[in-house]
């Protein structure tokens, strides 16, 4: 089969040769109708003439743009022999479509002969031909202007000191009003300067006032002083600036957008309550109300020196630090924004009804942003609070909750390798818990700080006597002085592998203040039979310290010695474990252990109190069983004529007083009791 190139269609290759030509699309019936009538040069005559008649009188594109320079008038450059000429009539030039209206009017007299079908061929021929002939050389009109700019001399006014710029009933000429714009703006310039230092110098005071009356106090940061100042500070500074930009951008906002809404709605909508929400995560609540008070004051003197802007933030700002306050879960965030936004919604109402604005439009707009502003403060918060704990080491509740799963790895490990030592620490964290609570301290902190207080002891796990399976004390074969090394040394260990595992400076803070400077005792007296009493030295057997400077740092210290001395206890009944409690407290607060943190001689005795009832359920007796009792060969020898052990119980912890007054004046009376 031979293949042949079909004859391509003469017809459509003229109609595309004409399209080329006159640069315009031919239709098929257009060019059909030219094609029936010959092409004849009286169509084509006809064609030219209309359109150099319609191009004569000059096309523009937009007449609109035009006729706006209709005052100064244009300068019409022809652009085949250059010459310009200055025309003000522009209202004669015709617009695009004005022009296509016009080819029926200018070819009336030319086409009255013709048929119908040649005349709508030819004026479609024409509107289509048309094409602008007038346009904006905008290149050479910013030369010129750019050009008289250049050639314009500056004309300066000269103002004397003393001159009377313009009398009263006096008409105002052009140079007397730029006189007084120049002294306006010179003026503002002042006033803003002014305006500056007068608020920069009561901010001082506002703040110096704050630090003075409830900064500044003994024991307000814990050791901590200079860093969290820092830390307030550069939360007052971060949201200052963020209102400061949030004012700039309400004003371009406001006046660019199309929706109509007031400035004064945009300021509703900044979530600057998440400064104080951020202090009262690390800081608490009454540090947190304060700085809110501070931040109010500084955002009122941004929005206008408004007072119902500093009443809208003081109180947005104060209840969203008491919502926040207790937060130990990611959603309190959340909810503490939604709360914040439907306090907004009515702060809002209130301050738009004082000030009498309350139509539709603007309550809608104030209360739509007022709840976006609770929200975005919550959301605001719960990005920042992590990156706050990374910058400056502070551990939150949340953190603290994720530290008290006993499933983390570095807790796993304590219980695999040193089990002994695993078991002692969660009693140490039950113990200090139920005393945190008693005495209002951070109880889960305290938990936190004796799960971890004795990590270091994994390093030689073996050397401490609770993971000693075998009866063996590797301390046996040892100097005293390399055994107290070893026992000092399971402190800074401790605090290694807490830096490791991030654990946060406040676990690592109990982790070196847990023995404080207290000395290792038995193996003190040790070195002293072994090398004699003048050749020790008491600071080789001592921890570095330093002493415990919080409370719960200071509560680990007691549940760790109280649980650890418990266990010696042949026979832990309940006075016994109460006399332990009590000699053990007496003898860690004459040492002067407790002298550097805040535990008062009550917050003592709660938390004698307190361990003797965890170590009461723990070290409890059991009911003896019938099958015990009939080994027992029968004997009652060395019980109470009652038999009864809970009733010498209760003689031993009456008689417990007397002995009391027998050691001396220097103990602390009935600690631990009701």
């Amino acid at each position: 089969v031979k293949l042949q190139k079909l004859p391509q269609n003469p017809t459509a290759d003229k109609r595309k040769y004409l399209e080329d030509k006159l640069a315009i699309r031919v239709n098929k019936g257009a060019y059909r109708a030219l094609a029936n009538g010959g092409f004849t040069k009286e169509t084509a005559d006809l064609i030219n003439r209309i359109l150099l008649k319609i191009l004569k009188n000059g096309v523009v594109t937009n007449k609109e743009i035009l006729l706006k320079e209709a005052e100064k008038g244009i300068i019409l450059r022809n652009v085949n022999n250059k010459k310009e000429q200055v025309v003000h009539q522009l209202k004669q030039f015709y617009g695009l479509d004005q022009a296509k209206t016009m080819v029926r009017i200018v070819g009336q007299p030319l086409l009255q002969d013709l048929d119908y079908g040649r005349l709508n061929l030819v004026v479609d021929f024409v509107q289509r031909l048309i094409q602008p002939n007038i346009t904006l050389n905008r290149n050479e009109t910013q030369e010129r202007k750019n050009k008289a700019a250049t050639e314009i001399k500056s004309v300066l006014h000269k103002i004397k000191a003393g001159e009377m710029l313009l009398r009263e009933g006096e008409l105002v000429t052009q140079v007397q009003l730029l006189k007084l714009k120049t002294l306006e703006t010179q003026t503002k310039k002042e006033q803003v300067l002014l305006t500056g230092v007068g608020a920069a110098m009561l901010m001082l005071a506002l703040l110096l006032t704050t630090y003075i009356l409830h900064l500044n106090q003994p024991g307000r940061f814990s050791g901590t002083h200079n860093k969290s100042l820092l830390f307030m500070a550069s939360v007052f500074l971060t949201f200052f600036f963020l209102a400061e930009i949030s004012d700039k951008l309400s004003q371009v906002l406001t006046q660019n957008s199309t929706i109509p809404f007031q400035m004064s709605s945009v300021w509703f909508g900044i979530p600057l309550a998440a400064g104080a929400m951020i202090i009262c995560v690390f800081m608490g609540l009454p540090i947190a109300i304060p700085i809110a008070t501070v931040m109010a004051v500084s955002f009122a003197m941004i929005f206008d020196n408004s007072l119902t802007i500093f009443l809208y933030f003081l109180i947005n700002g104060t209840m969203a630090a008491y919502w926040i306050q207790n937060c130990r879960e990611r959603k309190v965030f959340i909810k503490a924004g939604a709360k914040l936004g439907l306090l907004n919604v009515l702060l809002v109402t209130s301050i738009d009804f004082y000030l009498a604005e309350f139509s539709g439009s603007t309550l809608l707009w104030d209360w739509t942003f007022a709840f976006m502003g609770g929200i975005g403060a919550g959301i605001v918060t719960s990005g920042i609070v992590p990156l706050v704990e990374i910058a400056f080491g502070y551990t939150t509740d949340i953190s603290l909750l994720e530290l008290a799963n006993l499933d983390r790895p570095i807790l796993r490990r304590l219980m695999i390798e040193a089990p002994g030592t695993y078991h002692h620490s969660v009693i140490v964290g039950t113990l200090v818990e139920a005393a945190a609570s008693e005495i209002n301290a951070n109880h889960l902190l305290a938990k936190v700080c004796g799960y971890y207080h004795d990590i270091g002891k994994i390093k030689k796990p073996l050397y401490f006597i609770e993971n000693q399976q075998d009866g063996k004390n590797k301390h046996d074969k040892l100097a005293p002085s390399m055994s107290g090394l070893i026992l000092i040394a399971h402190v800074k260990e401790g605090v290694e592998i807490a830096r490791e595992n991030k654990l946060g400076q406040d676990i690592i803070n109990s982790i070196r203040q847990h023995h404080g400077t207290s000395t290792i005792q038995y193996f003190y007296e040790k070195a002293k039979q072994l090398k004699g009493e003048d050749t020790v030295k008491v600071d080789d057997f001592r921890y570095p310290g330093p002493k415990p400077q919080t409370r719960e740092a200071g509560l680990v210290m007691l549940a760790d010695a109280i649980e650890a001395a418990s266990r010696t206890l042949d026979n832990p009944t309940p006075s016994r474990l109460q006399g332990l409690v009590q000699n053990l407290i007496n003898k860690i607060f004459s040492d002067g252990q407790l002298d550097e943190c805040e535990l008062t001689l009550k917050d003592l005795h709660k938390i004698a109190r307190s361990f003797n009832k965890i170590l009461y359920g723990i070290h409890h007796h059991r009911i003896e069983y019938t099958e015990k009792r009939a080994a027992a060969n029968g004997s009652t020898k060395g019980r109470s004529k009652n038999g009864n052990p809970d009733r010498q119980q209760a003689k031993q912890v009456q008689s417990l007083p007397k002995e009391d007054k027998a050691n001396g004046s220097g103990r602390l009376k009935r600690l631990g009791l009701s």
